[in-house]
């Protein structure tokens, strides 16, 4: 496992799952979901989903009901059944805002998130971290959404970094896959508890000690 890289010209993170609290919300309604079409929902169809844009997952869904041509339909039903979800509050995950916070105060910082800006701004503003963000990208604002790079490049872009000297902070298969396209350092934090995820660094936690340790080095030329 890679060091964290105290070089570091510039920090992203993913949102759901990482950031605040919101797949027990997608969870919610993709059990819904599921049920409706008269499936059970466990770790193996969250495992298909997670990570992915309301679309994505709405093509998967559909596939895994033999409903081909349906994405459309239960995009829309899984929409639906999230924002009503959001509505109720969500929470930042532990440690989130502090280490935001003390990456902000050295680098710049942003969010790049694989759902749509609804979506995305009700999260960030439920759990008390929008302010922190002056940037922020949606899955609804790039030509393709992660697993395709462009949100990552997007970011970088706009924060006036590197990729190559950026670190990424992602939960799933499909973010991870993103930011490594991109070319950033890849930091991971799994929501599904032994997903076995390609990493750069791994952690619990957003609240482990050795991240907040790293953020008050940032902006050093050495790697520890």
């Amino acid at each position: 496992m890679r060091a964290l890289p105290t070089n570091t010209e510039a920090v992203v993170f993913d949102c759901d799952g990482l950031l605040v609290d919101t797949e027990a919300c997608w969870t919610v309604a993709e059990t819904a979901v599921f049920a409706a079409h008269g499936h059970s929902f466990g770790h193996e169809q969250k495992a298909l989903v997670i990570g992915r844009t309301v679309e994505g997952a709405a093509e998967a869904m559909a596939e895994y009901f033999g409903r081909p041509g349906a994405g459309a339909e239960l995009a829309a039903e899984l929409l639906d059944r999230v924002r009503k979800e959001l509505a109720r509050g969500a929470a930042a995950l532990p440690g989130a805002a502090e280490l935001v916070r003390a990456c902000r105060a050295a680098v710049p910082v942003a969010v790049a998130s694989n759902s749509p800006r609804e979506l995305l701004d009700a999260a960030l503003e439920s759990a008390g971290l929008a302010e922190y963000f002056t940037h922020t990208f949606a899955a609804d604002e790039v030509r393709s959404p992660k697993p395709a790079p462009d949100l990552y490049l997007t970011a970088c872009e706009a924060l006036g970094a590197a990729p190559g000297r950026s670190v990424a902070f992602e939960d799933s298969a499909t973010g991870i896959s993103s930011a490594r396209a991109a070319g950033l350092y890849v930091a991971v934090v799994p929501s599904l508890p032994g997903a076995d995820l390609d990493h750069d660094w791994l952690g619990a936690g957003l609240d482990e000690p050795e991240l907040l340790d790293w953020a008050g080095r940032l902006g050093y030329d050495t790697v520890v």
